[in-house]
């Protein structure tokens, strides 16, 4: 093998970590998403061609791609206590006043730090390596979701030999930290589930220990979490002397520790910290319910000792909720990024917790009548843990109140406005609708759409807000002249986006339905309805009727597509979608015979050469399905490494299991 190889490769994962640290822990990107993709790229081409290469640090490996069946439970090196917290700041002197005393000292020292609303995690690194990632469980056990942590961008994989001399180069050691997810990725992972008919999170802390628990980790690398770290042991023990410092000593090591931290030194200096960040909350894009305060000394730690729960050297100051009432003027439908109409009631302006607040969700017409809110009335609203104020109860009905009702139009675009049997949501169905637009680009360009590389939130916000853009069809038109006037976008830039533009003219049919963006209509269901009709045009004539009978289509999907098709906006722009020269025909159907026809195949573990979606379309372009779980029907389970409880379901029923190679030759 040639050695340019191998040094393009380690070339290539030192720029790439170098720009994760600059774009994910400090704010501060040094080149733009297209030409970091174009570098994440250009690995993953290299390690598929020399898989020998691909190493689990290598940042291509965030992504393990095999679904977990479980996670294993892991017993902590240390426990992993929770604070006590305190409400008021008679509480809070009280236990200043229990941590001098048992010190016998006048004055001490703390740390303020930022309680970020998450889940707790602990890291073990070993030479420099991420080894395993563990959720705090009960204390003592928590569960190893390693695969999952990796995902997490702010988590280094590996850390340079030079960063560990903070910690004398220790072998192995241990940090902890909070696992979040910030307001801009909960809001657009609710508006995701809200698309796909899913229940939506209540606040970003659920959502964040939710993801983590996902078995597959693609879906946790899709919800974009974010870590800071606030812990660091070798051997068991703190090794530095100061809290302080440890913190310092992880931001040189390349975590990401919150910047907004604070040494007091004394009682009164803490008090001013926590009244700050109270009235400045708000101003972060990450959720935080208190300050976490631990003494300075790491010293002390140990000579203060723990109760049976908690350390007696930390405890957690609680912000209240915050509350107030005040009356409803108006209840108006807001349109979300994914067509969702959100009935919003505008308030007679009233401070809450020093912010002043004119609006708040009602969430849904469902919550409008269990409220029983109109307008006029007079309400409580509530800023708790949540991303927007809301609506807590009617305190004084108005005499004379209005009630609300859900616009048979859509108030952006004028489009029609839908609500399916059975769901709580109203939907504008207008592709084209400007409050749909963004979010719909991003769907379009995606890699599992039609993978336009480069199509990022900064250059889309761009595109629609200068009016470039009116619908997905409008990428078709751009310019290199038009991009290269764009923040962040030179000529050369400009160039490699036309270029992949152009280039996504080529994706399959399946590809072109999926990236439609129509409800209920995954990548599965969108490779299935092309087999079935073999071009869009039949599809958009197709009934309800002959909708159900393509394979794994029920009612609900069949309503989604027939209501998509109806708008017609939608119609317009995959007109302008044709005449852009997109692939409206099936270039190759799936083989309805083949050596695989008629067989069922499900997948366990990790296979030596294949990924699992590269096994599932060798199966499928032989005539064989796959599945996701072993029944009586099942012919083969193709096992790998690490099976789980699929491999035992198959022995009980009798199916004939196999590996790779058994695949391999089955199929050729």
């Amino acid at each position: 093998m040639s050695k340019t190889v191998e040094k393009e490769i380690a070339k290539l994962r030192e720029q790439i970590r170098h720009h994760e640290y600059r774009y994910y822990v400090l704010n501060d990107p040094e080149i733009s998403d297209y030409e970091f993709d174009r570098l994440m790229r250009r690995l993953q081409d290299l390690e598929t061609e020399h898989p020998e290469l691909r190493t689990p640090d290598s940042p291509t490996q965030r992504v393990g791609g095999q679904p977990a069946e479980e996670f294993p439970k892991v017993r902590h090196s240390a426990p992993m206590l929770s604070l006590d917290n305190t409400y008021s700041v008679d509480e809070l002197r009280d236990f200043d006043r229990r941590v001098r005393e048992l010190c016998g000292r006048e004055k001490i020292e703390y740390v303020g730090e930022l309680k970020l609303d998450g889940l707790s995690m602990a890291l073990t690194y070993e030479d420099g390596v991420l080894a395993h990632g563990v959720t705090r469980g009960d204390g003592t056990t928590g569960e190893d979701v390693t695969t999952n942590v990796r995902t997490i961008r702010s988590v280094p994989l590996r850390i340079d030999a030079k960063k560990l001399d903070v910690i004398a180069n220790a072998k192995r050691f241990e940090v902890r930290g909070e696992v979040i997810m910030t307001r801009p990725a909960f809001e657009k992972v609710n508006a995701q589930r809200e698309a796909a008919g899913e229940p939506k999170f209540a606040n970003p802390r659920n959502a964040a220990a939710g993801s983590m628990r996902q078995l597959d980790p693609r879906v946790v690398a899709e919800r974009r979490l974010d870590m800071f770290l606030y812990f660091l042991a070798v051997n068991g023990r703190v090794p530095l002397g100061e809290h302080g410092k440890t913190l310092d000593a992880l931001a040189k090591m390349g975590f990401k520790v919150n910047p907004h931290r604070r040494l007091c030194r004394s009682f009164d200096e803490l008090l001013a910290y926590i009244q700050e960040w109270e009235s400045k909350r708000d101003s972060l894009d990450y959720e935080i319910d208190g300050i976490v305060v631990k003494v300075n000394d790491t010293r002390l730690w140990e000579e203060l000792g723990t109760t049976a729960k908690s350390p007696r050297w930390a405890v957690a100051f609680k912000y209240p909720a915050r509350q107030a009432t005040t009356k409803v003027m108006d209840i108006r439908a807001q349109v979300g990024r994914t067509g969702t109409l959100t009935p919003v009631a505008d308030l007679e302006p009233v401070e809450v917790g020093g912010v002043t607040v004119s609006h708040a969700t009602l969430h849904n017409m469902d919550e409008v009548e269990r409220l029983g809110v109109k307008i006029g009335d007079t309400v409580l609203i509530q800023r708790a843990g949540e991303v927007i104020p809301q609506v807590v109860k009617v305190v004084k009905p108005a005499p004379d109140g209005r009630e609300f009702k859900m616009p048979k139009k859509c108030p952006v675009c004028g489009g029609d406005v839908h609500r399916s049997e059975g769901e709580v949501a109203y939907r504008c169905v207008n592709a084209a609708c400007p409050a749909r637009l963004k979010e719909l680009l991003l769907y379009f360009a995606g890699r599992r759409a039609m993978n336009i590389d480069g199509m990022g939130d900064k250059l889309v916000d761009q595109l629609v807000d200068k009016g470039l853009v009116h619908d997905a069809a409008d990428l078709y038109s751009l310019t290199q002249e038009q991009l290269a006037n764009l923040e962040r976008m030179g000529e050369r830039s400009a160039q490699n986006l036309v270029e992949e533009i152009e280039n996504s003219k080529k994706a399959e049919l399946a590809r072109l339905i999926f990236a439609l963006g129509i409800r209920f209509v995954g990548e599965r269901t969108g490779q299935l309805l092309a087999d079935h009709f073999g071009s869009l045009d039949k599809l958009a004539k197709a009934s309800e009727e002959e909708l159900l009978e393509v394979e794994e289509v029920g009612p609900r999907v069949a309503e989604a597509i027939l209501e998509f098709l109806a708008e017609k906006r939608n119609r317009d722009v995959i007109e302008k979608l044709r005449k852009a020269g997109l692939q409206f025909e099936q270039k190759k159907a799936r083989k309805a015979e083949g050596k695989l026809a008629g067989k069922q195949f499900v997948l366990t573990g990790t296979l030596p050469t294949y990924s699992r979606d590269e096994a599932a379309r060798l199966i499928e372009e032989a005539g064989g399905r796959v599945t996701g779980s072993v029944s009586k029907k099942t012919d083969y389970v193709v096992v790998g490494s690490d099976p789980g409880s699929k491999l035992d379901k198959a022995r009980s029923l009798g199916v004939k299991t196999i590996d790779e190679a058994g695949l391999l030759k089955l199929v050729k």
